[in-house]
């Protein structure tokens, strides 16, 4: 299936690993013209030689810290300046610390609020402008099924990321009419390393090993297994193509059936 994205221009924030990559890697594959962002220029720049190889019209590492404003606003300025324009926004960051809501510290939470929600509020208002002109565009926010079906561990995750989801349904439907789409791609247990990081606590908690304790993860997941990035990015391409031009305002789920709400 020819998803329409060759030469399409996207910005992939976190592009180097785990979640942004896998779809960094899928954007590659259809031809798509691509900036990542990351904290390390070596990591950026390795990263960006192998989404050329696999197929990316052209790629560039740009180092930016979500947490830092005015590094938004030179991500956005390089983005533009390296591609000609953003079609396509990929909104990733990395996760708050593990805790209970009752664990859970204000000072983390007036921090984490900046890199989950401020900064890629800030980022898609400097983008959105030119989307909404030339009459396309796609936001897509890596998010987590905790922002439908609340995780234990993640309280910190859980509440700011109810936040950026009410931004997104509510712009979504501001901007549908100009041919921008917005929507949530939900993971459910994928490996990557913030997976091997809960499920090497889990597995302190309940005095398992590592390894018993993903048999545990996935026995609680109906597909039997936990996901990897290969998973997960295709959907971020499809809903970033002509094809999902039809889909906005949505979460979808890719987590192997682990959420049950029928919402």
């Amino acid at each position: 299936m020819d998803l329409g994205l060759k030469d399409r221009r996207a910005l992939v924030m976190g592009g180097t690993k785990g979640l942004g990559r896998s779809i960094a890697d899928a954007l590659a594959g259809e031809g798509a013209a691509l900036v990542i962002s990351g904290r390390d220029q070596g990591r950026l720049d390795e990263a960006a030689a192998q989404l050329k190889a696999a197929g990316a019209a052209s790629a560039r590492g740009v180092v930016a810290d979500v947490g830092n404003g005015t590094d938004m606003d030179a991500l956005a300025k390089a983005a533009v300046a390296a591609m000609g324009g953003v079609d396509i926004l990929v909104l990733n960051h990395g996760g708050p610390p593990l805790c209970t809501a009752s664990e859970m510290q204000e000072s983390d939470l007036v921090a984490w609020f900046q890199n989950i929600v401020v900064s890629p509020i800030r980022i898609a208002n400097l983008l959105l402008p030119a989307m909404r002109a030339q009459g396309w565009g796609r936001i897509i926010v890596v998010g987590s099924t905790g922002m439908q079906h609340p995780i234990p561990t993640l309280a910190l995750s859980n509440t700011l990321r109810a936040s950026i989801w009410g931004w997104l349904k509510t712009l979504s439907g501001e901007v549908a009419k100009d041919g921008v789409t917005m929507n949530v791609l939900a993971p459910g247990t994928i490996l990557t390393d913030r997976v091997t990081t809960s499920t090497t606590q889990r597995a302190r908690q309940l005095n398992i090993s590592y390894e018993d304790a993903l048999a545990k993860a996935a026995e609680e997941i109906p597909a039997r297994r936990l996901g990897v990035p290969a998973d997960y990015g295709p959907m971020g391409a499809f809903l970033a193509s002509e094809k999902g031009g039809y889909i906005t305002g949505s979460m979808i789920r890719v987590d192997g059936g682990r959420v049950r709400s029928m919402l």
